[in-house]
């Protein structure tokens, strides 16, 4: 049997606009000075800063760390590999943050219709 992949376990994204560097950390399983690191190391990735210099990421930056996390953890990917991978393959990139957005979207609308059908 196989075992199912690292990022099929991460808990679904919740349908806020902003997200804390903790709730960040726990939806993509990373403690958040990686997700710090991972900020000055990947361009792509730059959460919105507000009073005080705290962070909040964006849905769009949390699909981000997610692939940053699977190219890093699952896939064997150095910093550097990663790096070039997401900027050499954008369309694919966008293609994979899309999937995640449609499995992501389907399960909200699961969660939606068992509310209705439980009234």
């Amino acid at each position: 049997m196989l075992e199912p992949s690292i990022s099929e376990e991460l808990p679904a994204i919740p349908g806020k606009r902003y997200f804390t560097i903790g709730e960040v950390s726990e939806l993509c399983q990373v403690k958040p000075h990686v997700l710090r690191y991972w900020e000055q190391e990947f361009e792509q990735l730059k959460p919105v800063k507000r009073r005080g210099n705290r962070r909040y990421y964006q849905r769009q930056d949390v699909l981000m760390i997610r692939q940053i996390r699977s190219l890093l953890y699952e896939k064997g990917f150095t910093i550097g590999g990663a790096r070039n991978q997401l900027a050499g393959e954008e369309s694919k990139s966008d293609r994979t943050q899309y999937k995640q957005l449609i499995r992501q979207m389907i399960a909200e609308l699961e969660e939606v219709l068992a509310v209705l059908k439980s009234r």
